[in-house]
């Protein structure tokens, strides 16, 4: 009864982390329609890859949700792992123009973040880095929940 009660519980965090991936993605359809009119063409190749990876999450991690797999979730963490990164370094480039820096590297996202917070990179743009983290951090625990149900069982 009890694993009945924790991988239903899991199911449902996992239908909670796709409801927050759906307001993400909303908003960062906006943020593409919004780069795409006035970007022309800059930080394409971040833009474009973090934008498609971002969709594609929702293939392993609607897998899960039907099947309750923990593969799956870990693949669709994985994708998250691996790509949000390419949205974190269209932030930072951004924060750079708008600061008037041309440093290279990550090494300036805590000042990008804080550019961001301040709002001179747009309440979408906050939104959508802070909001980050819920779907990042809730794949994250749903899929170790899901390993530790899979090991229980």
């Amino acid at each position: 009864m009890t694993q009945h009660y924790f991988h239903s519980s899991l199911t449902g965090m996992g239908y909670v982390v796709l409801g927050a991936w759906l307001i993400q993605a909303t908003v960062g359809v906006t943020l593409l329609v919004s780069w795409a009119r006035h970007a022309h063409g800059q930080s394409a190749g971040l833009v474009w890859t973090h934008a498609v990876a971002m969709v594609g999450f929702l293939v392993p991690w609607s897998a899960f949700v039907v099947t309750g797999a923990a593969l799956w979730a870990w693949v669709g963490f994985g994708v998250l792992l691996v790509f949000i990164g390419f949205g974190d370094a269209t932030m930072v480039r951004r924060a750079r123009t708008v600061l008037g820096e041309t440093n290279p590297g990550l090494r300036d996202y805590v000042p990008a973040a804080l550019v961001a917070l301040s709002g001179r990179l747009g309440r979408r743009t906050t939104f959508h880095m802070l909001f980050s983290a819920v779907v990042f951090f809730g794949a994250l625990a749903v899929a170790i929940g899901a390993t530790v149900a899979a090991a229980a069982s």
